[in-house]
């Protein structure tokens, strides 16, 4: 968990109408053999497949957290027809109203999908644009398969028979309920409460429950925090307080895991940072997520006390840990990290240190900054917060 800003939550927890939940179960997969080996590149701590429509090849997010999703510009390339517009509500509590259409086919691999129900959106906005996706293979079309999922490795494989895959050494089984887009949600009991997490692999971090959901008085530590540390379909949310807190048990299925950093937010979810440690499989047949560990690597949180976002192609302060006499604040602007002038960038640009953080790597940076019309500087070195 080194990397606190920013994580990505396309459509987790996306709301939907009567309408919008009908359309979700159209469709049908076809595969050549038993098990088919599907390309995957992961890549910023989010999952990447190429898919190919009418021939041309485009690059998806491999997302339980959404239903499957293709953007504006492909919608209009192919000439798709809208079937119907429903307001779709995203992460961060951001509403639209978005086109629903049927992609008539789209192959992965030897994996051939047709009649896939499929939101329209504009990826273009905020951070999204520097993933260059072109769409969202989501879990309306994951549930028609079993799916084994090896980030380590970028691997995967699909089948229509779990016995395909042999479970002996899973030894984690969490089951889950499917929303009507077919994302799965995972339970847990935390602090006393009972918690659904989104099974997401569209989120980048670790784990987040709902800031309504936080008990001070049964968190082993906590820090707090200031901002906003993440980006949904639509844009980033309003900066508000919250915590990152160590916990001492955090159930899930079969297993209890010990000593998990959480944060709050206003969403809960289970991502990658947590996932990259375990090969696992997903069965909407039983409902079921099987896991086998891989990593033995413990939750660890260590940052310079901040994140920050590039707003119009400016680095902006977005994030910060709540310690006394920290010296950034939220809006201040960045010029410079290790001399590394970031104020005068164009878009591609942005999205470069985006992607690649100057200070990614490093113990300790020095920070130029603009705040009142004034220019500072201030050096921070890397700690670790919430230790064992």
């Amino acid at each position: 968990m080194k990397k606190i800003l920013y994580t990505l939550l396309i459509l987790s927890t996306a709301t939907f109408s009567a309408q919008g939940k009908k359309f979700f179960k159209s469709g049908e997969v076809q595969l050549q053999n038993p098990v088919e080996k599907i390309n995957l590149k992961f890549a910023n701590d989010l999952p990447f497949v190429q898919v190919s429509i009418n021939g041309k090849s485009y690059n998806f997010l491999f997302d339980t957290g959404a239903p499957t999703v293709i953007s504006t510009a492909v919608y209009t390339e192919l000439g798709l027809e809208e079937k119907h517009k429903s307001k779709v509500k995203d992460s961060q509590k951001n509403k639209h109203e978005q086109i629903f259409t049927i992609l008539p086919e789209m192959t992965v691999d030897k994996a051939v999908f047709k009649d896939v129900g499929a939101i329209v959106m504009d990826f273009s906005v905020s951070e999204l644009s520097c993933f260059r996706i072109d769409g969202i293979l989501g879990a309306n079309q994951m549930a028609k398969l079993f799916w084994k999922v090896n980030y380590s490795e970028n691997s995967m494989e699909v089948s229509k028979d779990l016995t395909q895959f042999n479970l002996t050494d899973y030894d984690v089984v969490i089951p889950f309920s499917p929303r009507p887009q077919k994302t799965p949600i995972v339970e847990t009991n935390l602090q006393g409460k009972k918690i659904e997490l989104t099974f997401d692999t569209g989120f980048s971090g670790r784990i987040k429950i709902t800031d309504n959901a936080y008990n001070a008085q049964k968190a082993l530590k906590s820090i707090e925090v200031y901002g906003t540390s993440s980006v949904g379909a639509y844009g980033a949310g309003k900066p508000a307080p919250g915590y990152i807190f160590r916990t001492a048990a955090l159930p899930l299925g079969n297993r209890s895991f010990s000593n998990e950093i959480i944060a709050t937010g206003n969403a809960s979810l289970i991502g990658n940072d947590f996932f990259k440690n375990f090969i696992f499989i997903l069965d909407w047949s039983g409902n079921k997520i099987y896991m086998k560990r891989i990593k033995n690597e413990p939750a660890k949180l260590e940052s310079f006390g901040f994140g920050y976002r590039f707003i119009d192609a400016k680095p902006t302060v977005a994030f910060v840990f709540q310690e006394e006499n920290f010296p950034l604040k939220v809006g201040d602007a960045i010029i410079s990290i290790n001399n590394v002038i970031l104020d005068n960038l164009d878009k591609e640009g942005a999205c470069h240190y985006f992607l690649n953080k100057v200070e990614s790597g490093q113990n300790a940076i020095n920070v130029k900054i603009r705040r009142d019309g004034k220019e500072m500087e201030v050096k921070l070195e890397k700690k670790e917060f919430l230790g064992v």
